[in-house]
This record gives C-alpha cells, structure tokens and sequence, in this order.
C-alpha cells in the first residue's frame, strides 16, 4: 500500500487532536511526553495544565518534593514512577536535547518520546512509532515487524522525511476510532477496499 496515499485518505476521515501536539517549548513537550505514557489524552491534558501551573521548568522541578510532584501527577498511570524519572531527568540535565540518541539517555525517555519531542519540539524529521502506528501499518502490509522499534527503522528505510511527522499525528488517533486493536471498525474505513487487513480476524 502506498504510504502517503494512505495517508491523505486517514486525514480526511479522522479529527488529530493530541494534546502534545499542541505544545512547543522544549520542556513542557518533554514532561508531557513522559506523562502520557499509559495514559488517555484527556488525562494527559488535565495533569499536564495543572502540573505546569507549579512546575515551570528544570529548576522548579529539581526543587518540587518527590512526593508533591507525585501527587500534582495524579491520575495519570504509573505517577510514582513517572515522578521518580522526573526528579532524576531534572538532576541530570538543563535543557531539552534536541536529538534521539541523547533524549533517550534520560529516565523515563524511550524511542517514542524522543521521536515525538524532536519533531514536536524542535521540527526535526523524527518517525514517532507507538503501539498504533505499529499496528496498522503491519495491517496494511507496509512493513513486516515484530516491535515498534523494528517498525520505527524500516518506515526510516521506506517513508519519505516529509511523511515522517504526520505518521504519528494521523495513525494515533486512526488506530483509536478507526484501525482498533480487536474488532476493527472496517465498515467505516476510507482504506476498506485496498487494506490487506493483514492480521484482522474479526472486523466489524
């Protein structure tokens, strides 16, 4: 399947409204990032607006007790984890890097978060693979992968650099209301009479 004609059918099917998107310093992209993880988007919202009422940036978050941030990072889904590799981040450092391969040397950062700071935060080519974008496109018969990590270099390999930021942006939100994990909404797919539907046992 072509990628970008894929695309440009998703776009027109589905409403992009991720919270992180609508972000642009450097830091508060970072933190909401980390906030994010197992976390629904509403959550991420509300959690981020209140926390960055208290926290605005390296400093306050160095001087933020463990257990009061903790409690600012309630309900989002491992908060006590997530307030631990914050506490750490800030110890560590006092900006933002703007590539992959020093993001990811920060607690609490993997190889989605980074991609999504480096395009989001610093409009960098970056390919943002989450559980999603992995899904649909071993669906579509783009790639043939086992992790979003092996997902992530091959659409690096295949993808034009143009495509890369509108991947996560598009397919994130296609893979929550369209392309689901079980029992994909087929029915009301724009991609219903191409897609392989690779993987798909039952499809409404």
């Amino acid at each position: 399947m072509d990628i970008e004609r894929a695309l440009e059918k998703v776009e027109g099917a589905i409403k992009t409204s991720g919270f992180v998107d609508t972000l642009r310093d450097p830091f508060r992209v970072l933190v909401s990032t980390i906030i994010s993880a197992r976390t629904k988007d509403e959550t991420t919202a509300e959690v981020s607006e209140r926390l960055f009422r208290r926290v605005r940036g390296f400093e306050d978050l160095r001087k933020i007790p463990e257990e009061e941030l903790a409690e600012l990072l309630k309900p989002a889904g491992f908060y006590r984890t997530k307030a631990r590799n914050l506490k750490r981040l800030a110890g560590l450092t006092d900006r933002v890097p703007d590539t992959i391969e020093e993001l990811v040397k920060l607690p609490g950062v993997g190889r989605k978060t980074a991609n999504l700071v480096v395009s989001v935060a610093f409009g960098k080519p970056a390919v943002c693979v989450d559980t999603h974008v992995h899904r649909i496109m071993n669906r579509w018969g783009a790639v043939r992968t086992k992790t979003p990590e092996d997902t992530e270099k091959a659409l690096r390999e295949i993808a034009p650099q143009e495509l890369w930021s509108r991947i996560n942006a598009l397919l994130v939100p296609f893979g929550k209301e369209v392309c689901r994990p079980i029992s994909p909404l087929c029915s009301s797919c724009p991609l219903r009479e191409e897609c392989p539907k690779i993987g798909v046992d039952r499809h409404r």
